[in-house]
Formats: structure tokens, sequence, C-alpha cells
């Protein structure tokens, strides 16, 4: 068919044409918002899931959302190497200026202490050509969420923020991607300040995204934290969402699917929205015609995982070291065999060979003990500490509890077993 009316966008926090599977999020968002709006209290939301299940773009779509309800908005995605101060200035910059506040002086007072606390995170003997500028064109109010302590600068900053929008009987929402890799102390600060304005009413509240560990992120550092936020597990979609993903966007070019497509493409991808886009935009280009078939799904699975193999998955596996890589290889070959209780045959958990075509992605374990990769490759578990905690700094695995390992992106045993 014909490439140029291809529907489908498999890009990093790219909108799919269907954001399918979504509306329960999408109108609790709408009620959050509303009951803030109204003086109602409210907590901050916390989305969390796996690489390419679509937590970036559902971040974006609640941001617009919050846009339409005439909020101000600001977005900014966390960096394990830089800290909080620069990028939440920006974000609060944008959010007050999408505010329209009728009084010009009030607004440049809330800019200069956006400037304030901007400003502060260069260190105090900087010569003022070293002091990064925030691009605010006010001058800076001292005295105001500017005392070193990013936990009570945070404090301030969201209540004078706040203050502002609760004149116009708006909100502000920060939008914070990647939560998970925020400084700790970032992250205690960040708790402080929700906590704080969920008290004190004011109209202001934290969207952030990270991978599945990102609750225990937060309640490491502040116990309340369970109570603080609303958290949203966001998984793979069940298979009615994931036809009208796949199916929605191809009707509107005149394009249908046989059944039996429909069923081997929800095999193939397994309902991850990432996969649906990508796996479609390359059946798109092979088939020849409408309606898609089985056939045509099976000559463009070979090339699909091809291009997932070098961009989705092989620019992360590329990021580890050979002892990194070894512990990954080790976890694919624990996450497929299971623990040492688990089948004694020496096949997946679904009864096929490993590598072979009848094996299921969902065979796998989700997560696998530590000892069980210690025991695929014969060392001791404390040997393999550096190596593990290695990965998890680098956001290739993640711990689901205590003695447990498992990959924050799908598919990647399977990956990691086809390239070995």
């Amino acid at each position: 068919m014909d490439p140029i009316t291809n529907p489908y966008a498999p890009g990093a926090g790219q909108r799919p044409p269907e954001l399918a599977g979504r509306d329960e999020q999408l109108r609790t968002f709408d009620v959050v918002l509303e009951r803030i709006a109204r003086g109602r209290s409210e907590r901050s939301i916390v989305l969390t899931g796996l690489r390419g299940v679509g937590k970036t773009v559902l971040l974006n779509a609640l941001r617009s959302s919050a846009v339409r309800a005439d909020w101000g908005t600001g977005k900014l995605e966390a960096r394990p190497d830089q800290r909080l101060r620069r990028p939440l200035a920006a974000a609060a910059h944008q959010a007050v200026r999408e505010l329209g506040h009728p009084r010009p002086d009030d607004v440049d007072q809330v800019l200069g202490i956006i400037k304030s606390f901007a400003l502060r995170d260069a260190p105090t003997a900087a010569k003022l050509r070293d002091r990064w500028q925030p691009g605010i064109d006010v001058p800076a109010v001292p005295g105001r969420a500017d005392s070193g302590d990013i936990e009570i600068d945070l404090v301030e900053l969201f209540t004078d923020i706040g203050g502002l929008a609760a004149d116009v009987g708006k909100g502000v929402a920060f939008f914070i991607d990647e939560m998970q890799d925020l400084d700790a102390e970032d992250v205690s600060a960040l708790c402080a300040a929700c906590h704080e304005i969920s008290q004190s009413g004011l109209p202001v509240i934290v969207v952030g995204a990270g991978l599945p560990h990102l609750p225990a992120v937060l309640s490491a550092s502040k116990s309340y934290s369970e109570r603080l936020f609303r958290y949203s597990r966001i998984d793979r979609l069940p298979r009615d969402a994931a036809d009208r993903a796949l199916v929605g966007p191809a009707s509107e070019e005149g394009c249908e699917f046989t059944p039996e497509a429909l069923d081997e493409m929800y095999a193939v991808t397994a309902g991850y929205p990432y996969f649906i886009q990508a796996y479609g935009k390359v059946v798109w280009d092979i088939a020849p015609t409408s309606p898609v078939t089985l056939q045509d799904i099976r000559v463009a699975v070979p090339e699909a995982e091809a291009e997932l193999a070098v961009g989705f998955f092989g620019s992360r596996f590329e990021r580890a070291t050979p002892a990194e890589r070894e512990y990954l290889r080790a976890m694919a070959d624990a996450a497929l065999f299971g623990p040492p209780n688990g089948p004694a045959d020496g096949r997946g958990f679904d009864g096929a060979e490993p590598g072979s075509a009848a094996y299921a992605p969902g065979g796998e374990l989700d997560a696998v003990p530590t000892a069980a990769v210690a025991d695929v490759l014969g060392r001791k578990p404390q040997s393999l500490s550096p190596a593990r905690d290695a990965l998890i700094k680098k956001g290739l695995i993640y711990s689901s509890e205590r003695g447990q390992i498992a990959f924050t992106v799908p598919h990647f045993g399977r990956y990691l077993r086809t390239q070995a």
C-alpha cells in the first residue's frame, strides 16, 4: 500500500493516531482538574509502566487536557546528571505565562521569584559570566525561594505560583517525565512541596511518569508519599483496545485487516502500544492491498523485528558493559526457564522450545530472582551486585521487589536470546 499514507507513528513520545485504552486515565484527570478548580482537595498523579507502554504519550495527552481547561502548564524530563532547579524553573516560567493573569505587577513578582529560585543553582562564589541565566526578563526577587535548601525553596515557589493561579480561578500543573531519575534530595523536596500545597488547598499539582519502581523511589524519600499521590499503572493494551489502535487509523485510509491478521498482530505485539505502531508501519508498507492478511503479517514481522533490534533494543544494549551484558543475558535465560523448581524439561512455560516460532512472549516470567540469575552464571549473587546496580542506574532493569529483578523494556529477554 502507499507508504505516503501510512497512518502509523512509531516514535518516542509521539502520539499515535488512535490513543486507545487510556480513556479511564483521561476521564479521571478531567475530574481532578475540575475538582481543583473548584477548590476541592486532590492528590498529584504518578504514572508508572515499562518502556513502550505510552507513558510519555499519556503524559502529553494529560497536559493537553490541562491546557484546554485554561491551566498553566510546564513540562520537564528528569535526567540523572541534572538537578531539579533549572528545568523546573523553565517549566514554572512557561506555566505562569500561560495563566494569563490580568495584573502585570503580580506576574512580574512571581517571575522574579522564579528567577531567584533558578539563579540559586549556581555556586555563591561563581562569577556573573558563569551563572546560568533563565531567560526571565524581570529582576530577581531576593529573599524568596532562594535559601539554597531545595525543600524550603520549592515549597515557597509552589505557594507563590499557586496563589497567582488562585487569583484567576485556574490551576498550574507540572508534568515530569522519567521521574525516577530525579536526585534523591530533589525527590524529597518535591514530595514535601506537594504535601504542603495539598494541605494549603492551592491549585498546583504534579503529574509524574516513570518506570515501575518509581513508587518505591518516592516511598524511600517520604513515608507519606504512598498517600500523597494517586498511582496509575500503565500497562499493555487489552485485545479490544489493541485492535482499535491498529484498525482505527487504517480504516480512515480505506484499509481493513482480516480476523486472522489481527490475531497474529496481537500475538507478536502482545498489546504493547509502541510495538503496535512499529509492526503496523512495516505491515502497511509491505501489504500489497487491503485487506491485510495473515501472510502479510508473517512477511512483515522479520523486517519489523530487525528495525526494533537496531533502534529499540540494540541502542539500549550497546550502553551496557561486557559484564553487564552477561548479566542481561543470564536474566533472559532465567526469565525463560524460570527458577530451579520451574519446568523440568528445559522448555518455556508455554511448553514450546526456546526460540521456536511457537514460543509465546507471555510464557516468560515478568521478574526473576537475583539468585536465579546467579545460578545461570554459576556465580555468587554478591559478586554480581556491581553489574546489577549499574544496570538499574542505566534504566535497563529495575527491582520489582526485594530479591527480584526485571527488564524495563518489554520483549528484551526475547531479543537477547535471539542475538545470542
